[in-house]
């Protein structure tokens, strides 16, 4: 495709440079784009990467990450001072600073709305309510608050809306200012649901019963920032939250961390936020998102695969680059790419060793180093389990089946459970004759393209008909979780540093969530309820290494690669630095509009 034209695309994907308000030129902007849609912004209904990092700087949990701190440390956001926790892990208890407010919005009647325990008692209680039908359910209730699951169940068998009044033990507010959590089991980790900006941020009852249906397009927190702006699947944007308290730069970078402390230094005791305004638009197709950091319509870019050799030969700035101040991040993510198969579909579904052959065979079909070169550029390491770097139970010596391309092998189990050509056509058909297609959803991007071309010279190897079936991501997660796809590819990142949470795929209570494969097995499902109540040790990375075995053998998910981020920011972008876990950092960062050259 020539220039011209993609300078036509580029110029309808950057929709907010016509259609947003021009800012100020005092006003510091961020601009940059999202690869792939949102959802919505209601935290209870979401659960997919990009709408999660627009909750998570307009919601303020109980405590957040130190942005700088390497490893991960916890800091109080909301509460004052840390948690007061039980010997036995099952009753927290934190107390909230006083004097912080919800941003104004007309459901309040023009009265300033503090933030009380009870809108992190609410906040907790909305994903269970049957009503919202929440993604993350499983994973609210897997917490064990008392009383949680019965409010639910109530509801659900008295077909009664959700009882929001009824207080119960597992989450209170025991005054004003204090919210206590009661567990029906011990959960050593229970802090890191404590410090989930994007998902248990404080909620004000008014404003969603205000909303109803609507709420997903009036997230109102007590955040930095606050939506001001959205048009679905095109633009986002996020004003400075005027109500927002004094909140000052702080942070505690290792004492070796040069880069921590010189940005520890620059900042210090600076007013957060920073910026005034973020522009976000949706840019799926990796050319003219390229192309808008290369014009300077963008601030930031998280490098496409395909460009990286281009931007950071050798991880290094390129030099046309480096001559124009662009400074570069490469960050191995705590995240992974992987393929799943749906175990209720009944072509690759299933527990027999005739379908775990199938899967098993599909697995070491995959060529995954010419993927890595080619989708990914060589930015990324072969996973060999569903856990990822720097979370606990990631075992970078682990080696499984689930990291082999062997399609010799992956023939010959074909061959032996019966998956043999039986009508002549060149295709391999199913044990009991019938016609043998593997259904790929895939998304009409580029590199998804790209990826899917690879896979069908992978499957043509083994002789495996595939089809090919494309739909929006938005569309196919929705699919997903109603169990209406056979296998489908995506990604996933840590939300803490406990490595249980990426093993939530395969727990079988969350199927339909965490789990979209649908895996359900006995033995990994006892394992992963042992975990929940152990501390960190031995014993538990013992767990972990259990549960991968189990995992590489039913094979629900071919896992791909940990990829490597490859970051860049214009002259003008101040003080970035990737976060592992948590979703937050446009507050952190300046805008030095002297650097930022004048709009063309």
């Amino acid at each position: 495709m020539n220039k011209t034209v993609w300078r036509f695309l580029l110029a309808g994907a950057l929709a907010l440079g016509a259609a947003a308000a021009p800012a100020a030129e005092d006003k510091k902007v961020l601009r940059y784009a999202f690869p792939i849609a949102e959802t919505g912004f209601d935290p209870a209904r979401i659960v997919d990467l990009y709408s999660r990092i627009v909750t998570g700087h307009i919601f303020e949990s109980l405590y957040t990450y130190d942005h700088l701190a390497r490893p991960a440390k916890y800091r109080a956001l909301i509460a004052d001072g840390m948690p007061e926790v039980s010997a036995d892990f099952r009753t927290w208890t934190v107390r909230l600073k006083r004097g912080i407010y919800f941003a104004d919005d007309p459901a309040f009647n023009g009265k300033k709305r503090e933030v009380t325990a009870a809108d992190f008692v609410y906040a907790y209680k909305r994903p269970v309510d049957p009503a919202n039908k929440s993604p993350i359910v499983a994973g609210v209730l897997d917490y064990k608050m008392v009383g949680l699951a019965a409010l639910r169940d109530k509801a659900i068998k008295e077909r009664k809306p959700f009882d929001y009044d009824t207080e119960i033990e597992g989450v209170r507010a025991l005054d004003r200012y204090t919210i206590q959590f009661k567990l029906e089991e011990p959960r050593p980790r229970f802090m890191e649901n404590l410090a989930a900006n994007d998902l248990f941020g404080a909620q004000a009852r008014e404003v969603v019963e205000k909303y109803g249906d609507a709420i997903p397009a009036h997230p109102v927190g007590s955040g930095p920032f606050k939506l001001t702006q959205w048009r679905r699947s095109s633009l986002i944007v996020l004003e400075r939250n005027p109500d927002y308290r004094e909140v000052l730069y702080d942070a505690e970078p290792a004492a070796d961390d040069a880069e921590g402390q010189a940005i520890l230094k620059r900042f210090k005791g600076r007013k957060l936020p920073m910026i005034d305004r973020v522009e976000v638009s949706i840019i799926e197709e990796t050319q003219p998102r390229w192309l808008a950091f290369l014009n300077q319509q963008l601030d930031f870019i998280a490098v496409p695969a395909e460009f990286v050799n281009t931007a950071m030969p050798n991880g290094q700035v390129a030099p046309n680059l480096a001559r124009q101040g662009v400074q570069g991040f490469r960050t191995l993510n705590a995240d992974s790419a992987f393929l799943y198969f749906n175990m209720n579909d009944p072509v690759v579904g299933g527990y027999t060793a005739e379908k775990v052959a199938l899967r098993r065979a599909v697995g070491l079909g995959i060529d995954m180093e010419r993927v890595i070169a080619i989708i990914y550029r060589g930015q990324a390491l072969p996973a060999q389990s569903i856990v990822v770097p720097h979370t606990s139970g990631y075992d970078p010596a682990f080696k499984s089946e689930n990291g082999d391309f062997d399609p010799a092998r992956a023939n010959a189990l074909l061959d032996l459970y019966g998956y043999v050509d039986k009508d002549g056509d060149g295709w391999r058909d199913q044990p009991d004759g019938s016609p043998l297609v593997l259904e790929f959803a895939t998304q009409p991007s580029q590199q998804d393209r790209q990826r899917d071309e690879l896979m069908r010279k992978d499957m043509q190897r083994l002789r495996l008909k595939v089809d090919f079936k494309t739909a929006k991501w938005p569309e196919n997660l929705k699919a997903a979780r109603a169990g209406k796809l056979q296998i489908w590819s995506l990604g996933s990142s840590a939300a803490g540093a406990d490595g249980q949470g990426s093993l939530a795929r395969l727990y079988g209570p969350q199927g339909g969530s965490q789990n979209l494969a649908f895996f359900k097995n006995k033995d990994f499902d006892e394992i992963y309820a042992r975990m929940q109540n152990m501390p960190d040790g031995p014993e538990r990375e013992a767990l972990f290494h259990q549960a991968k075995l189990i995992a590489t053998a039913y094979m629900p998910y071919k896992n791909w690669v940990h990829r490597i981020a490859n970051d860049l920011a214009q002259p003008w972008l101040l003080g970035y630095r990737r976060a592992l876990f948590w979703q937050e950092w446009w507050h952190m960062v300046d805008i030095d509009n002297t650097k930022r050259p004048a709009v063309k």
